[in-house]
């Protein structure tokens, strides 16, 4: 059997920590819209309309459903590290304002300075109301609620869950 040299030894060890930290390197992925910017300076206020923006930038990523008819198109910079979850690097929202006739009102570009960052707090969802424990959520309903069946046996009264 041939011993094997330490330069062989060192070049495979190299090799072996470099396949393995390449394995760590963090996931960038595209979300949404492609936003061209020459494609965007071309729609116009008062120039353009409805039928107009959909063929030049494509349809919405999706129209807002109270107020005005506004267009937004959203995109996403999103990186995943290894182990962790995904995190918005960069967002960028585009809102095609219309007036009354479908015309061109504005055209408006937001970033990342408005996305709010919000904390849960921790893994429970805080309630109204009085804290109960193990043993009353339990058998907090025993003696509360009648049993079909066991009542003056005329039936319930008034409507049921339908209306009936």
């Amino acid at each position: 059997m041939r011993k094997i040299g330490r330069k062989t030894l060192a070049f495979a060890l190299a090799s072996g920590v470099a396949v393995l930290a390449s394995g760590c390197t963090s996931i960038k992925d595209h979300r949404g819209y492609l936003i061209d910017q020459t494609l965007v300076d071309s729609v116009q206020p008062g120039i353009d309309n409805r039928m107009s923006v959909e063929k030049t930038l494509g349809r919405p990523t999706f129209v807002s459903q109270f107020g005005e008819q506004d267009w937004y198109y959203i995109s996403q910079q999103v990186k995943t590290p290894p182990f962790l979850r995904p995190r918005t690097k960069e967002q960028t929202i585009l809102r095609v304002r219309f007036d009354a006739a479908g015309n061109v009102q504005a055209v408006d570009k937001r970033g990342m300075e408005q996305v709010a960052h919000i904390s849960p707090e921790g893994d429970k969802t805080p309630t109204l109301g009085r804290d109960r424990g193990l043993l009353e959520d339990l058998f907090g309903n025993i003696g509360a609620v009648g049993a079909a069946g066991m009542g003056g046996g005329t039936g319930p009264t008034g409507p049921g869950p339908n209306g009936s």
